[in-house]
Protein backbone atom coordinates (compact mmCIF):
# COMPACT_ATOMS: atom_id res chain seq x y z
CA UNK A 1 0.00 0.00 0.00
CA UNK A 2 0.83 3.56 -0.92
CA UNK A 3 1.82 5.51 2.38
CA UNK A 4 0.84 9.38 3.09
CA UNK A 5 2.96 11.42 1.35
CA UNK A 6 5.69 13.16 3.15
CA UNK A 7 5.16 16.72 4.19
CA UNK A 8 8.00 17.90 1.26
CA UNK A 9 5.78 15.90 -1.60
CA UNK A 10 2.41 17.32 -0.07
CA UNK A 11 4.32 20.85 -0.51
CA UNK A 12 5.04 20.47 -4.20
CA UNK A 13 1.59 18.90 -4.85
CA UNK A 14 -0.06 21.96 -3.06
CA UNK A 15 1.31 23.99 -5.55
CA UNK A 16 3.30 25.91 -2.46
CA UNK A 17 6.71 25.67 -3.48
CA UNK A 18 8.87 23.66 -6.05
CA UNK A 19 11.84 23.60 -3.53
CA UNK A 20 12.16 21.01 -1.87
CA UNK A 21 10.28 22.23 2.07
CA UNK A 22 11.91 22.33 5.16
CA UNK A 23 9.52 21.44 7.94
CA UNK A 24 10.18 25.57 9.69
CA UNK A 25 9.77 26.92 5.89
CA UNK A 26 6.55 28.46 5.47
CA UNK A 27 5.26 25.82 2.96
CA UNK A 28 6.88 23.09 5.12
CA UNK A 29 4.43 24.51 8.26
CA UNK A 30 1.35 25.11 5.52
CA UNK A 31 1.88 21.64 4.34
CA UNK A 32 2.19 20.47 8.45
CA UNK A 33 -1.26 22.17 8.68
CA UNK A 34 -2.98 20.77 6.16
CA UNK A 35 -2.14 17.08 6.89
CA UNK A 36 -3.28 17.92 10.44
CA UNK A 37 -6.46 18.84 8.97
CA UNK A 38 -6.72 15.92 6.73
CA UNK A 39 -5.79 13.15 9.79
CA UNK A 40 -7.76 15.30 12.90
CA UNK A 41 -10.86 16.49 10.73
CA UNK A 42 -12.13 19.98 10.78
CA UNK A 43 -10.46 21.55 13.84
CA UNK A 44 -10.01 25.10 14.86
CA UNK A 45 -7.61 27.76 14.32
CA UNK A 46 -6.73 27.53 18.09
CA UNK A 47 -6.31 23.73 17.94
CA UNK A 48 -4.06 23.97 15.29
CA UNK A 49 -1.95 26.63 17.01
CA UNK A 50 -1.83 24.78 20.57
CA UNK A 51 -0.99 21.52 18.34
CA UNK A 52 1.65 23.32 16.30
CA UNK A 53 3.00 25.83 18.70
CA UNK A 54 2.32 28.59 16.33
CA UNK A 55 0.71 31.99 17.59
CA UNK A 56 -2.86 32.29 15.77
CA UNK A 57 -1.67 34.99 13.78
CA UNK A 58 1.13 33.06 12.19
CA UNK A 59 -1.75 30.04 11.78
CA UNK A 60 -4.40 32.41 10.38
CA UNK A 61 -1.76 33.31 7.66
CA UNK A 62 -1.44 29.81 6.61
CA UNK A 63 -5.42 29.25 6.77
CA UNK A 64 -5.41 32.12 4.75
CA UNK A 65 -3.06 30.88 2.07
CA UNK A 66 -4.86 27.50 2.29
CA UNK A 67 -8.03 29.19 1.81
CA UNK A 68 -6.78 30.67 -0.82
CA UNK A 69 -5.75 28.01 -2.78
CA UNK A 70 -9.00 25.51 -2.09
CA UNK A 71 -7.04 23.23 0.17
CA UNK A 72 -9.34 23.81 3.13
CA UNK A 73 -12.48 24.98 3.36
CA UNK A 74 -14.68 26.76 6.53
CA UNK A 75 -17.56 25.08 8.38
CA UNK A 76 -19.76 25.59 11.62
CA UNK A 77 -19.07 23.69 13.98
CA UNK A 78 -21.57 21.94 15.84
CA UNK A 79 -22.69 23.78 18.94
CA UNK A 80 -23.22 21.54 22.32
CA UNK A 81 -26.61 21.71 23.08
CA UNK A 82 -25.08 22.29 26.93
CA UNK A 83 -23.12 25.15 25.73
CA UNK A 84 -26.26 27.32 25.27
CA UNK A 85 -26.22 30.23 22.88
CA UNK A 86 -23.12 32.03 21.47
CA UNK A 87 -21.18 32.71 18.34
CA UNK A 88 -20.40 29.43 16.63
CA UNK A 89 -17.23 28.04 15.85
CA UNK A 90 -15.24 28.22 12.62
CA UNK A 91 -13.42 25.16 11.67
CA UNK A 92 -11.27 23.95 8.92
CA UNK A 93 -11.73 20.99 6.45
CA UNK A 94 -10.21 19.78 3.80
CA UNK A 95 -11.04 19.69 0.49
CA UNK A 96 -11.36 17.59 -2.22
CA UNK A 97 -8.55 19.35 -3.85
CA UNK A 98 -6.27 19.63 -0.60
CA UNK A 99 -7.19 15.37 -0.76
CA UNK A 100 -5.61 15.01 -3.92
CA UNK A 101 -2.40 16.44 -2.89
CA UNK A 102 -2.38 12.98 -0.77
CA UNK A 103 -2.88 10.96 -3.82
CA UNK A 104 -0.88 8.94 -5.54
CA UNK A 105 -0.01 9.96 -9.08
CA UNK A 106 -1.22 7.13 -11.29
CA UNK A 107 -5.26 7.21 -10.20
CA UNK A 108 -5.90 7.45 -13.87
CA UNK A 109 -3.83 4.39 -15.19
CA UNK A 110 -5.19 2.23 -12.35
CA UNK A 111 -8.90 3.19 -13.61
CA UNK A 112 -7.49 2.22 -17.36
CA UNK A 113 -6.38 -0.95 -16.09
CA UNK A 114 -9.59 -2.18 -13.87
CA UNK A 115 -12.08 -0.57 -16.64
CA UNK A 116 -9.57 -2.73 -19.47
CA UNK A 117 -9.95 -5.87 -16.99
CA UNK A 118 -13.82 -5.28 -16.27
CA UNK A 119 -14.34 -5.17 -20.27
CA UNK A 120 -12.22 -7.83 -21.37
CA UNK A 121 -13.30 -10.54 -18.22
CA UNK A 122 -16.39 -8.90 -16.67
CA UNK A 123 -16.99 -7.50 -13.26
CA UNK A 124 -16.48 -10.13 -11.26
CA UNK A 125 -12.83 -9.74 -12.22
CA UNK A 126 -12.51 -6.37 -10.74
CA UNK A 127 -13.61 -7.84 -7.61
CA UNK A 128 -11.44 -10.86 -7.44
CA UNK A 129 -7.91 -8.58 -7.94
CA UNK A 130 -9.84 -6.25 -5.35
CA UNK A 131 -9.83 -8.97 -2.98
CA UNK A 132 -6.33 -10.22 -3.78
CA UNK A 133 -5.00 -7.06 -3.35
CA UNK A 134 -6.34 -7.19 0.10
CA UNK A 135 -5.10 -10.31 0.74
CA UNK A 136 -1.73 -8.71 1.25
CA UNK A 137 -2.82 -6.32 3.77
CA UNK A 138 -4.79 -9.19 5.57
CA UNK A 139 -1.83 -11.25 5.84
CA UNK A 140 0.37 -8.14 7.41
CA UNK A 141 -2.28 -7.59 9.92
CA UNK A 142 -3.61 -11.18 10.89
CA UNK A 143 -1.05 -11.42 13.47
CA UNK A 144 -0.85 -8.16 14.97
CA UNK A 145 -4.64 -8.43 15.78
CA UNK A 146 -4.87 -12.32 16.69
CA UNK A 147 -3.24 -11.77 20.02
CA UNK A 148 -5.46 -8.47 20.49
CA UNK A 149 -8.46 -8.20 23.05
CA UNK A 150 -11.47 -8.31 21.01
CA UNK A 151 -11.87 -4.85 22.24
CA UNK A 152 -9.08 -3.76 21.44
CA UNK A 153 -8.74 -4.69 18.13
CA UNK A 154 -10.49 -1.77 16.43
CA UNK A 155 -8.12 0.60 17.83
CA UNK A 156 -5.18 -2.24 16.72
CA UNK A 157 -6.57 -2.06 13.00
CA UNK A 158 -6.64 1.77 12.75
CA UNK A 159 -3.06 2.35 14.32
CA UNK A 160 -2.18 -0.46 11.21
CA UNK A 161 -4.44 1.34 8.72
CA UNK A 162 -2.32 4.90 9.81
CA UNK A 163 0.95 3.32 9.34
CA UNK A 164 -0.29 2.56 5.97
CA UNK A 165 -0.78 6.28 5.34
CA UNK A 166 -4.69 5.55 5.92
CA UNK A 167 -4.72 8.56 8.45
CA UNK A 168 -7.47 5.83 10.99
CA UNK A 169 -8.94 6.22 14.42
CA UNK A 170 -10.93 4.12 16.33
CA UNK A 171 -13.95 5.88 18.58
CA UNK A 172 -16.80 4.48 20.75
CA UNK A 173 -20.11 4.22 19.32
CA UNK A 174 -22.45 6.41 20.87
CA UNK A 175 -24.49 3.32 22.72
CA UNK A 176 -21.35 1.53 24.27
CA UNK A 177 -22.76 -1.96 23.63
CA UNK A 178 -23.44 -0.74 20.04
CA UNK A 179 -19.85 -0.99 18.93
CA UNK A 180 -16.89 0.83 17.63
CA UNK A 181 -16.89 3.08 14.86
CA UNK A 182 -13.23 2.71 12.32
CA UNK A 183 -12.94 6.07 10.36
CA UNK A 184 -10.43 6.54 7.81
CA UNK A 185 -9.34 10.50 6.97
CA UNK A 186 -7.69 9.41 4.01
CA UNK A 187 -7.73 6.75 0.64
CA UNK A 188 -4.98 6.61 -1.86
CA UNK A 189 -7.65 4.73 -4.16
CA UNK A 190 -10.46 7.05 -3.37
CA UNK A 191 -10.84 8.27 -6.91
CA UNK A 192 -10.39 5.21 -8.45
CA UNK A 193 -13.30 3.30 -6.37
CA UNK A 194 -15.42 6.26 -6.73
CA UNK A 195 -15.79 4.04 -10.34
CA UNK A 196 -15.01 0.77 -9.17
CA UNK A 197 -17.06 0.01 -5.60
CA UNK A 198 -15.73 -3.15 -5.72
CA UNK A 199 -12.61 -2.32 -3.98
CA UNK A 200 -14.51 -0.63 -0.80
CA UNK A 201 -16.31 -4.12 -0.47
CA UNK A 202 -13.39 -5.82 -0.31
CA UNK A 203 -11.74 -3.95 2.04
CA UNK A 204 -14.90 -4.07 4.20
CA UNK A 205 -14.77 -7.79 3.72
CA UNK A 206 -11.38 -8.16 5.12
CA UNK A 207 -12.15 -5.81 8.02
CA UNK A 208 -15.16 -8.45 9.69
CA UNK A 209 -12.32 -11.07 9.05
CA UNK A 210 -9.72 -9.43 10.49
CA UNK A 211 -11.69 -8.37 13.34
CA UNK A 212 -14.08 -11.57 13.66
CA UNK A 213 -17.57 -9.99 14.06
CA UNK A 214 -19.99 -8.03 11.05
CA UNK A 215 -19.15 -4.70 9.98
CA UNK A 216 -21.48 -2.02 8.06
CA UNK A 217 -19.81 0.39 5.97
CA UNK A 218 -21.50 3.71 6.95
CA UNK A 219 -19.76 6.71 4.68
CA UNK A 220 -16.54 6.30 1.83
CA UNK A 221 -14.61 9.11 0.73
CA UNK A 222 -15.18 7.77 -2.52
CA UNK A 223 -18.62 8.24 -2.58
CA UNK A 224 -17.89 12.17 -1.77
CA UNK A 225 -18.16 11.53 2.30
CA UNK A 226 -15.28 13.47 4.31
CA UNK A 227 -14.32 9.95 6.08
CA UNK A 228 -14.38 6.42 5.26
CA UNK A 229 -17.02 5.32 8.14
CA UNK A 230 -16.80 1.75 9.31
CA UNK A 231 -19.22 0.74 12.35
CA UNK A 232 -17.97 -2.51 13.97
CA UNK A 233 -20.39 -5.05 15.77
CA UNK A 234 -19.32 -4.60 19.60
CA UNK A 235 -18.09 -8.39 20.64
CA UNK A 236 -20.23 -8.52 23.74
CA UNK A 237 -23.46 -8.07 21.43
CA UNK A 238 -21.99 -10.67 18.91
CA UNK A 239 -21.82 -12.83 21.40
CA UNK A 240 -25.67 -12.38 23.28
CA UNK A 241 -27.14 -12.81 20.09
CA UNK A 242 -25.21 -15.64 19.35
CA UNK A 243 -26.45 -17.18 22.70
CA UNK A 244 -30.09 -16.37 21.58
CA UNK A 245 -29.55 -17.45 18.35
CA UNK A 246 -27.02 -20.03 18.07
CA UNK A 247 -27.49 -21.54 14.97
CA UNK A 248 -26.95 -17.91 13.61
CA UNK A 249 -23.41 -17.16 11.45
CA UNK A 250 -21.29 -14.70 13.10
CA UNK A 251 -19.51 -13.20 9.76
CA UNK A 252 -22.21 -11.18 8.25
CA UNK A 253 -21.43 -8.13 6.54
CA UNK A 254 -23.42 -5.55 5.29
CA UNK A 255 -22.43 -3.07 2.76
Amino acid sequence: MDRTPSDTTTARAAGLGAAPAQAGSEPGTRARIARLILENGPVTAAGLSTRLNLTPAAVRRHLDNLLADGMIETRTARRPASRGRGRPAKVFAITDVGRSAFEHAYDDLAASALRFLAEAAGPGAVAEFARRQLADLEDRYRPVLAGAAPAERVKMLAEALSADGYAASATGSPVETAGQQLCQHHCPVAHVAAEFPQLCEAETEAFARLLGTPVQRLATIAHGDGVCTTHVTAPALLNTRTTEHPDTATGGISV
